[in-house]
């Protein structure tokens, strides 16, 4: 197909001579090729998620594309080195461009390798594929900022113990009516101070939770939304609205591995394209400057099954409902609450919703389906469904730093046999850790934590350090509109 010859490519290939691809990676792409011949595709997208969980890449025409999936496409390094506003926060054109890696200088090129098992067909684009990539050097070692990759790297070490990680999503968001998309050549932003964000109105009015009169009012946009993710082939189970006005819910079937991950990048990039195709803009944003809006938050269920066996590692016959395997990894999600707290929380608008008496934790505490907690253990006596929901994220979240995280303070609990306490059956009165109460306070956290250190390696907490201080410092060099209410007039 377009003049290509997929025998001859594979023997020579970067992803041959690096042998990146597994058994089902390479039956995937002879299936990816197929499909793109078949649907007759004229464009495919190839994206890798970054630092931020966001989508970057190119859009290849579909020979080229396919030509690409084994010997890679360029992409430069310096999109690893911006913050949320876009901003290249890294000297990139000093001496190890920041990064004290030769590689990471210049502005040079990484290659993106797409992992063909998540090739897809966009509904909403005709004629478009899209395919996740990973990031690795001209030499086929993988980028050791690029975060699936990371996480990658932190499922291999669990599946090394015997387990695979097992997590079902419950994603909270707003969705708003576009009134003024603010495209004015005045409103563009600059790397540093992006452009101002559309006007919008509600769908729904608030504090109607599950009320089936609010789901009607935004059904015709939840629609949309619900006939494209399902189209797009993700584990949608159910959509809710939710406490705020025009705020809603999405509930996936738990999967394994790195789809749960993969799932909210696409589900997070597909929601806001869609949404605006339609004049809607949706928000993965945790609180919004909106009046009367609610905070929205990500809670992660997840376990540990058996590799060979697929049994749930924290399922128990006794009647707590929680394995001692899983009360240790429990214990060890609570032990690291705080230094991993940037990683579930990585923005300065997400801890204002950490607040007491708010269905949302602002301690490391634990309780039996008590919603008040940090973590919620859910399921009883031989339940296979027997999970830890940790209520802790924003929607905003790098789901793989998130998830990574996750699963190495889960291991050292194991490790150490840690015991995570009594049911904390008064949440907001439990004497424990606070989590932290800003970005700053979580950067410090992590900074200072050798564990983590250690668990990801100090290049990338470093980077990630670094990246969250830059934006940091840019917030805290703004005027707000509090402090010119507050002093501009009385001193």
């Amino acid at each position: 197909m377009h003049g290509t010859n997929p025998q001859k490519e594979q023997a020579s290939s970067f992803v041959s001579k690096h042998g990146l691809w597994s058994d089902e990676q390479k039956d995937a792409a002879e299936r990816m090729r197929r499909l793109v011949e078949e649907q007759n595709l004229h464009s495919i997208r190839l994206s890798f998620p970054d630092q931020h969980g966001i989508l970057r890449g190119k859009t290849l025409m579909a020979g080229d594309a396919i030509s690409s999936i084994e010997s890679g496409c360029s992409i430069t390094t310096t999109l690893l080195a911006k913050d949320t506003s876009h901003r290249t926060v890294f000297p990139v054109f000093s001496a190890g461009g920041g990064f004290g890696m030769s590689e990471m200088q210049g502005g040079g090129d990484v290659l993106m390798i797409a992992d063909p098992t998540t090739f897809k067909v966009l509904p909403w684009a005709p004629g478009t594929g899209w395919v996740l990539c990973d990031l690795y050097f001209a030499d086929g070692r993988p980028v050791p900022f690029a975060s699936r990759g990371l996480y990658r790297s932190v499922l291999d070490q669990l599946a090394a113990r015997g387990y695979d990680f097992k997590a079902g999503l419950e994603v909270e968001c707003h969705i708003f009516k576009v009134e003024n998309s603010r495209l004015g050549v005045a409103d563009s932003g600059n790397p540093g101070r992006p452009g101002e964000p559309p006007d919008v109105s509600l769908l729904s009015q608030g504090y109607q939770y599950l009320t089936e009169q609010r789901y009607d009012q935004m059904e015709p946009a939840l629609e949309i939304i619900r006939r494209n993710v399902v189209a797009l082939g993700l584990p949608l189970r159910s959509i809710e609205v939710e406490y705020g006005p025009s705020q809603c819910e999405f509930v996936f079937q738990p999967t394994v591995g790195l789809e749960p991950a993969d799932t909210m990048v696409l589900f997070r990039t597909a929601v806001k394209q869609i949404c605006n195709r339609h004049g809607y803009h949706a928000t993965f944003m945790c609180r919004p400057r909106i009046p009367n809006v609610m905070s929205s938050g990500w809670h992660l269920h997840q376990s540990l099954v058996s590799h060979s066996t697929g049994e749930n590692a924290f399922m128990t016959g006794d009647a707590d409902g929680l394995s001692k395997l899983g009360k240790h990894y429990m214990a060890g999600l609570l032990e690291h609450a705080r230094a991993s707290a940037v990683f579930s929380t990585p923005t300065i608008n997400g801890y204002k919703r950490y607040r007491s008496y708010s269905l949302a934790p602002d301690r490391a505490i634990w309780g039996r389906d008590n919603r008040g907690v940090m973590i919620r253990v859910l399921g009883g006596p031989d339940d296979r469904a027997t999970r830890l929901e940790n209520r802790i994220g924003e929607p905003a979240a790098n789901p793989y730093l998130y998830m990574a995280s996750q699963i190495l303070a889960g291991l050292n609990g194991i490790d150490r046999s840690l015991d995570p306490g009594a049911s904390a059956d008064t949440p907001y009165e439990t004497k424990a850790n606070l989590l932290p109460t800003s970005l700053r306070e979580a950067v410090f956290a992590l900074k200072d934590d050798p564990f983590f250190r250690e668990a990801l390696g100090e290049k990338f907490i470093d980077y990630y350090v670094y990246i969250k201080n830059a934006e940091i410092e840019r917030f805290q060099s703004e005027i707000t509109e509090w402090e010119q209410r507050e002093y501009f007039e009385m001193f």
